[in-house]
């Protein structure tokens, strides 16, 4: 099983997989740059809410990576708390490359977005239930969502940021 250590949520540590916002005090924060359709034809907006209920086990496995190939994915928390998020890079086949993956903790209303084609392990809430907005781009083709399920389930230790 591999263990991974988790790291508070920022711009910087995050860069390689995609962007982190934070809307400042009275003023409005656009997250334009981030979002990303990169087919050959136009695909549509899809904007979608899900709650999801909080994890506590500790270490936090986690089985399941997905991407999508051709679109970023923006998530914006609508409830404050803690989530985890789980990215991964591209091995040389295309497939997620565990050796190099990573964990950040988010809190509050920290908005990230996926880059397209990064593998990433779906949103997952710390502390209490959380509702998050995403947004993304599908055209109903492949591409629009890859999910692999390891057999050999890789953990999460959440360090309490």
């Amino acid at each position: 099983m591999i263990t991974i250590k988790s790291e508070p949520l920022s711009a910087e540590a995050f860069a390689p997989f995609g962007a982190v916002f934070e809307a400042p005090a009275d003023k409005r924060v656009y997250l334009d740059s981030s979002l990303v359709n990169r087919r050959p034809v136009a695909a549509k907006a899809s904007f979608s809410l899900v709650q999801v209920a909080p994890k506590s086990e500790r270490p936090l496995p986690l089985s399941i990576v997905e991407r999508h190939e051709y679109s970023s994915q923006s998530f914006t928390p609508m409830d404050p708390g803690r989530f985890l998020v789980v990215a991964a890079p591209k091995n040389a086949d295309g497939g997620a490359d565990l050796s190099q993956i990573r964990a950040f903790v988010g809190r509050d209303f920290q908005s990230f977005t996926y880059g397209p084609d990064v593998w990433h392990g779906p949103i997952t809430a710390l502390d209490n239930p959380q509702r998050f907005a995403i947004m993304m781009f599908n055209d109903g083709a492949s591409g629009d969502e890859d999910v692999v399920r390891h057999a050999a389930p890789f953990a999460v230790v959440e360090l309490g940021f």
